[in-house]
């Protein structure tokens, strides 16, 4: 089969365009097909923002992409996490991750979606080996002996030796090529927005579980914050449609005075929460990234993260591959990349499932349980420090674009 390039990669959301670059970066040659069209300046603030891991913006870094972002960047110093019921005030237990205690600077940054993407999109133009398409889409996909070919919606064929599907939980590469999907819903949803606040937050994340469900309020550049709040569906559904003052009225007792008056910015989103797993992370001639092989709860803020750490690992497996002069799209090449990110990826959706159940309930048991617990591996200080690297996404076997 004949390949209009090395790579295909449906996808150009997040990990779709860092994969590219990524893999142009090892000396392959990528076909990137979006069905958005590119986004080349950053609009105005639409309340949507992301936590990077160090692992993620060491990565970020060396595709020449961390520069252009680090001065829209927010730095997360520490991170509090604390339990109880809104407007009573947290539990007199709690975690403290403070970055100073490991040597690997902060332990992620803030970076708003506008500002991705618009580097993303600035880096994709002038990429050696990258051919974007863009809008488009792909309606069918086969694999042979000799490569995968994908048919676009507007009757072109292309022709690669491996296609990856970055295409989030609803993946058509991953259904065209027979890959099914498991998981649960928690019958919560999140209502993400941001806020404008009187005091100085000092880059410090805070995560306050409730009985519905937990609120993250993280650092933004200057007086502003994050916030994803997830809760009962029914109720987020409520929070969603109200007016900004009742909203506002509505997070104010979960929120807290810390920070002083509190305004909204942005918009508000609603997002249904659960779990859900690809059985296969690799199909003949395709491989699944990010959203598209593993949706996670956000309790822990590692969705993006594990995309990343995906998009290392598949890079570095495709470019050893090729330096051996072995064909990158083989099952034994991808099934490298699956062994590697399969245990990985099931611990974490097994760490965030529990958390997101252990937490999200208001039994005066598993209260008692959990606040003791919290404060128990608060005090022990290498476990605490082991804690830390992990939030920083600096443990298990780092890709090296991580290292």
């Amino acid at each position: 089969m004949d390949h209009d390039s090395d790579i295909l990669i449906l996808g150009g959301g997040l990990n779709g365009p860092v994969l590219a670059l990524a893999l142009a970066h090892a000396g392959l040659t990528v076909t990137l097909v979006d069905a958005a069209p590119p986004r080349r300046k950053a609009g105005a603030f639409d309340g949507r923002a992301y936590a990077i891991a160090a692992g993620g913006r060491r990565m970020l870094g060396r595709l020449g992409l961390w520069e252009s972002l680090a001065r829209n960047a927010q730095e997360m110093a520490e991170i509090k996490v604390t339990d109880g019921r809104a407007g009573e005030g947290p539990a007199p237990w709690w975690l403290h991750f403070d970055s100073a205690e490991i040597e690997d600077g902060a332990m992620g940054h803030m970076v708003e979606d506008r500002h991705l993407r618009a580097a993303l999109a600035k880096a994709l133009e002038g990429a050696e080996g990258i051919t974007l398409r863009a809008p488009e889409t792909v309606v069918a996909q086969g694999s042979g002996p000799g490569g995968i070919a994908v048919t676009l919606g507007s009757g072109e064929t292309l022709r690669a030796g491996l296609l990856v599907g970055c295409d989030g939980r609803d993946s058509g590469t991953a259904a065209r090529a027979g890959i099914r999907r498991h998981g649960w819903g928690y019958g919560q949803s999140a209502v993400t927005c941001a806020v404008e606040h009187e005091l100085p937050h000092k880059g410090i994340a805070h995560q306050f579980f409730m009985p519905g469900g937990p609120l993250a309020i993280l650092p933004l550049t200057g007086n502003r914050a994050s916030i994803v709040w997830s809760e009962r569906a029914a109720r987020a559904e409520k929070l969603a449609a109200m007016e900004d003052d009742a909203y506002l009225d509505a997070l104010r007792p979960a929120f807290g005075n810390f920070l002083g008056q509190i305004s909204l910015i942005g918009a508000r989103g609603l997002f249904p929460l659960g779990l859900s797993l690809a059985e296969r992370f690799t199909a003949p001639r395709v491989a699944l990234v990010g959203d598209a092989a593993h949706g996670l709860h956000p309790v822990a803020g590692q969705g993006l993260n594990a995309g990343l750490r995906d998009v290392a690992a598949l890079t570095q497996v495709l470019r050893e591959a090729r330096a051996r002069g072995e064909d990158t799209g083989s099952t034994l090449v991808l099934e490298r990349y699956a062994r590697w990110r399969r245990f990985d990826t099931a611990t974490l959706a097994a760490t965030t499932d529990l958390t997101t159940r252990l937490f999200s309930n208001d039994n005066p048991l598993l209260r008692l349980a959990r606040d003791a617990g919290m404060g128990a591996l608060g005090a022990i200080g290498p476990l605490r420090r082991a804690m830390i690297r992990e939030a920083a996404g600096l443990t298990g076997e780092l890709p090296e674009l991580m290292r």
